[in-house]
């Protein structure tokens, strides 16, 4: 699995491998493609060549499994955990 050295320490790229992925969601990598292949979890997108998952497709597309909705009014935890709470 690629190193982001380049990141602040907690932040996460938006672009990830499968491996990546995979451990974002919480299964493992042949748990993963099964999700993708049954549409469940979103393709990757080709950047130079390389395959890379969007981020933030795969929150909407966790949410939707789980049937999480974040409105306006829920608040954002992930900029809270990197910002502090408001």
């Amino acid at each position: 699995m690629p190193r982001y050295d380049a990141l602040p320490a907690g932040l996460l790229p938006r672009g990830l491998c499968r491996a990546a992925a995979a451990q974002y969601v919480g299964v493992g990598v042949s748990m993963f493609d099964r999700l993708v292949k049954g549409g469940r979890l979103p393709r990757p997108i080709s950047i130079g060549g390389r395959k890379v998952w969007d981020r933030a497709a795969l929150d909407r597309s966790f949410n939707a499994l789980s049937g999480v909705r974040q409105g306006d009014d829920e608040p954002d935890h992930w900029a809270e955990y990197l910002n502090g709470p408001p």
